[in-house]
């Protein structure tokens, strides 16, 4: 198999990567393309390239949990973990942990996806304008928070604005 048979491969499967032979797993344009067909692909390329900003950066972009195979070093990049969440609610959870600790980082990621939330320091899940913002975006947020924000009454408005608003959509389409 050359170049250009690898190529057609992983363009149709970026799967297929996990397939082919080792050389392969290293070249960055065939894992580019493995990657813009699913992000996932990242996985069986070569370690050096897990190190590649360009590369984990295209598949994060396709694939949020692709952050997962991701060097350990670019775990703690906040525009690769940042691009992630925005396709994926967990990825904080591979995140670094300096990264769960940043209250304004955090703050951005819940206002994103508010499941986030769940991997964030324990510290944060007892701020209050890091939760109220987290139920804003998701309402199934507040399971996440501390307990001690979990009856505070502009976390229970938010939460009860949601599940209002939802009521009247579904009143609406009646």
């Amino acid at each position: 198999m050359d170049k250009k048979e690898a190529l057609e491969i992983v363009k149709n499967n970026g799967l297929k990567l996990k397939d082919l032979p080792d050389h392969f797993k290293k070249d960055q344009e065939i894992v580019l393309e493995a990657l813009k067909e699913w992000g996932g692909a990242l996985e069986f390329a070569d370690e050096t390239l897990k190190k590649d900003k360009e590369i984990v950066l295209e598949a994060v972009k396709q694939c949020g949990y692709a952050l997962e195979f991701a060097d350990e070093t670019l775990k703690e990049d906040k525009e690769i973990v940042f691009e992630a969440a925005k396709r994926s609610g967990t990825v904080l959870q591979h995140a670094d942990e300096t990264l769960k600790k940043d209250k304004a980082f955090v703050l951005k990621l819940v206002k994103v996806w508010g499941l986030n939330l769940e991997f964030a320091d324990e510290t944060l899940k007892k701020d209050k304008e890091i939760v109220l913002e987290a139920v804003k975006q998701w309402r199934g947020a507040l399971e996440f928070a501390d307990d001690s924000l979990k009856k505070d009454s502009d976390i229970i408005k938010a939460v009860n604005d949601d599940i209002k608003k939802v009521s009247d959509m579904i009143k609406g389409s009646k």
